[in-house]
């Protein structure tokens, strides 16, 4: 069962609180609650007020343990607008926009509260040497010699160690027009 809170004409920008709804969508509401509580932003503190309350709604309105809750969502919309205006030099004027949001927080207790793999259990995969299938493949780099078309023999060798005299740095096209 669904249930929600709504934080009308919040004095945040909807824009500042977006960043920590998207943080607890998904979490049980004791970790979301956790998280909330050691933000250190006034949004955090806003959601947090807002959570509680859905909280407090689905247990004493609806009969549901807070334990067995998950937040489905939390959005965060925007609200009006509040205009003011500041002096500025010569007599002219510059706007202030004093943004409020909505904010709305859906919990649920249909969505099944998955456990976090232990530390073992982590440790023990690791222990085994399984690799992600997502590993990134190195790239293959064409030299400018193959690019101009240079054969390895064609190319001199400098003298090595520390005494050898630098080669002076050329661009691929001019390496290529040269051999050519």
């Amino acid at each position: 069962m669904q249930v929600r809170s709504i934080y009308r004409g919040a004095r945040i920008s909807a824009f500042k609180c977006r960043e920590v709804t998207r943080e607890i969508q998904g979490l049980p509401v004791a970790a979301a609650l956790e998280l909330l509580t050691f933000t250190p932003k006034k949004a955090a503190r806003l959601v947090l007020q807002t959570l509680k309350s859905a909280i407090a709604n689905a247990e004493n309105n609806n009969n549901l343990r807070p334990d067995k809750l998950v937040v489905q969502e939390a959005v965060v919309g925007e609200g009006a607008t509040l205009k003011r205006f500041t002096p500025r030099a010569r007599g002219s004027a510059s706007p202030i926009r004093k943004r409020t949001s909505h904010i709305r927080i859906i919990v649920t207790d249909d969505i099944e509260i998955a456990p976090k793999p232990s530390r073992e259990a982590k440790s023990a995969a690791k222990a085994t040497g399984k690799k992600s299938s997502t590993a990134r493949k190195p790239k293959a780099s064409i030299s400018c010699a193959k690019l101009a078309g240079i054969k390895p023999s064609d190319v001199a060798r400098p003298a090595s160690g520390a005494n050898a005299p630098r080669p002076e740095r050329e661009s691929c096209a001019l390496r290529a027009s040269r051999s050519t």
